[in-house]
């Protein structure tokens, strides 16, 4: 099971180049680099948004979805009324994603928490926002 709470994405990086038996040469000629700058990126914490999107094409994985899903999980959406109110007024430019798309790793992560005893259910509900109704389908369906 993944933890998102503390990403160390050169390891997981190094993890998929792993599984997906890709040539170091074929990955220093994609992402134009040389040996020991794929040996810094292994061991980096974080990377460039631009390297990280050359990796994500390469490896055909998304690895900006391991930040999503820290986001989804440990900086919910305020729900207060007045917050509300100035969303609705202020407009912006950028596009607007909706945080309560729960990924199957997002569900077995929190259902994990409750079957171990970690969390109780009315706990889940209040810090990660997560309507009782759904919480209650997850149960049953998984």
């Amino acid at each position: 099971m993944m933890n998102f709470k503390k990403n160390h994405i050169g390891s997981l990086l190094k993890i998929k180049v792993a599984e997906s038996g890709i040539d170091l040469s074929r990955i220093c000629n994609f992402i134009k680099c040389d040996e020991s700058d794929v040996q810094k990126m292994y061991n980096a914490e974080s990377l460039d948004t631009e390297i990280l999107l050359k990796w994500s094409k390469l490896l055909e994985y998304d690895f900006f979805r391991i930040y999503t899903q820290h986001l989804i999980l440990y900086a919910p959406s305020p729900r207060t009324e007045t917050f509300d109110k100035q969303q609705k007024l202020q407009k912006s430019e950028l596009p607007q994603f909706r945080k309560n798309i729960y990924t199957k790793e997002i569900i077995d992560f929190i259902l994990e928490r409750i079957s171990t005893g970690e969390m109780t259910k009315l706990q889940v509900i209040n810090e990660y926002k997560i309507p009782k109704t759904t919480l209650y389908k997850w149960i049953s369906k998984y």
